[in-house]
């Protein structure tokens, strides 16, 4: 438990009104308060619902709180066994208070105080453990053991995709892919506003130029229009980046590509069991970018893979992970080559990761029809994208603030904080921040703007519970709820 200051932001005095009781709510964020006397002993808990249907009965804000509070309430003694004060926690108490032999409230219990809820964590209790231990035992540890060859057959398999490469991270896939299509210095690379860093970083190591593009409002990925703007006679290729599982207008893309003689480079780093027209993302660009990093769909600690369309290309790529040295001929280097070999473990993890992919993706996916439940009803939200002609893996789940709700979308994530949960803003468009701000573009960026300040996602483990679930559905409604009543 907490320490002892947490209880001051829950107490209010027996002689304050309804209007008083609601900004202590309002700021706890916890839809209850409990009410003490001039001696400071707890005598009275009074929540949200009890204050809304004091309303609802024709009272006014200025009533009381003697005349609303609930005088019959659980609480227990501080010194009490905390397994016997969880057990009485339920969905319909959520709070108990805790006092002294005064009667005094000096702390009180919560399934938030008591269990955070993270916005992502792997699930590592299947096979995991049985194919590193394995590792470990044969000695086979670092680059070169059966576990990676595995990895890239299955996962290449698992796509539908040619010539898989593994490598250490999905910041060095995406590197690698640039290198190896021959993409450096004075070409330009189309990239999306909103992304992770990774995106833009890679395309910079190569000593080209990204040129940042708007996304589409509708899909939050890169917009068809914004890249018919921004093309120029520097462009090499195009970075799509499958945002938060839902994939792009790839045919749209490639046709660009092709009349352009332009690369596609697509990040599916965000995107394993994402389908567009029912074919696995990745699987027809000429590099595929793919991350396994501990918050990803299926992981390996860190860890990413390459897809390639091209045999020859994937021949150069596999050279350049490897210090560029020869696979004919030992220690004799062909290219400045990089160091981006993945180990036995993290293959390892990974194939054990891939025996539950299918698993996995479907958990996501009825995680977010959970989510979309609780957002629909609540009304404050614009729900994730889901186009017919796609099959979003919803990695993250992700949602958009509606305008003009009573709650801003930073001090919603602060007040989740607060009831024990976890969410995240959305990425910061790239053009803002200093790294990338003086990068060529034609856009104007209202959509990544927009989606950028709107938009927070919610905890999307598969091992996540019915009642962390229920945690984040109460908190939502506890918020929205206090602030409508406030307004």
């Amino acid at each position: 438990m907490q320490t002892n200051s947490a209880i001051q932001e829950m107490l209010i005095n027996q002689d304050n009104n309804l209007a008083d009781a609601l900004k202590v709510i309002d700021n706890n964020a916890q839809g209850i308060c409990f009410v003490t006397n001039n001696a400071g002993q707890l005598v009275g808990v009074l929540t949200d619902g009890d204050i809304r249907r004091a309303l609802i009965q024709g009272k006014t804000i200025q009533v009381g709180i003697r005349d609303v509070m609930q005088t019959s309430f659980i609480s227990f003694s501080v010194d009490s066994p905390q397994a016997v004060v969880q057990a009485a926690l339920t969905n319909v108490v959520r709070h108990i208070p805790l006092v002294d032999e005064q009667r005094k409230p000096v702390d009180y219990a919560s399934f938030s105080r008591l269990h955070r809820t993270p916005i992502m964590q792997p699930m590592l209790d299947g096979n995991e453990l049985t194919y590193v231990s394995d590792c470990i035992k044969t000695g086979w540890i670092s680059s070169q053991g059966a576990y990676v060859r595995r990895f890239e057959k299955d996962f290449a398999e698992f796509c539908g995709a040619r010539y898989p490469l593994a490598v250490s991270n999905g910041t060095v896939a995406l590197h690698l892919a640039l290198v190896a299509l021959g993409i450096g210095p004075g070409d330009e690379v189309l990239v999306p506003d909103i992304t992770f860093a990774a995106s833009i970083n890679a395309i910079i190591y190569t000593g080209a130029t990204p040129v940042l593009v708007d996304i589409d409002r509708k899909t939050w990925t890169i917009s068809i229009s914004e890249i018919e703007k921004n093309l120029g006679p520097k462009t090499k290729a195009i970075m799509p980046v499958h945002l938060y599982g839902h994939p792009c207008h790839m045919d749209e893309i490639f046709a660009i590509a092709e009349k352009h003689n332009l690369f596609v480079v697509e990040d599916c780093a965000e995107a394993v069991g994402s389908l567009y027209k029912g074919k696995h993302v990745g699987r027809e660009a000429d590099a595929a970018t793919f991350s396994f990093f501990g918050n990803k769909t299926i992981t390996t600690g860190e860890g990413g893979m390459v897809f390639f369309k091209n045999e020859k290309v994937y021949e150069k790529a596999l050279i350049l992970r490897d210090h560029g040295m020869s696979k004919t001929r030992k220690y004799w280097h062909e290219f400045v080559g990089f160091n981006y070999r993945m180990t036995n473990l993290q293959g390892a993890l990974g194939c054990a990761q891939l025996e539950r992919v299918n698993d996995f993706v479907t958990k996501k996916r009825e995680i977010a029809s959970t989510y979309n439940a609780i957002l629909g009803e609540l009304g404050s939200f614009e729900l994730p994208p889901q186009e017919e002609w796609a099959y979003n893996g919803f990695w993250l789940y992700t949602a958009l603030l509606k305008e003009g709700v009573p709650v801003s979308r930073d001090l919603l994530i602060e007040k989740m904080l607060r009831n024990g949960v976890e969410t995240r803003p959305a990425f910061y468009p790239l053009h803002l921040m200093p790294p990338y701000k003086d990068y060529p573009t034609k856009s104007t960026f209202e959509n990544s703007l927009y989606i950028s300040k709107q938009g927070i996602s919610f905890p999307s483990s598969v091992n996540i519970t019915s009642d962390e679930i229920e945690n984040i559905k109460l908190s939502l409604k506890t918020i929205m709820e206090i602030k409508e009543i406030k307004q």
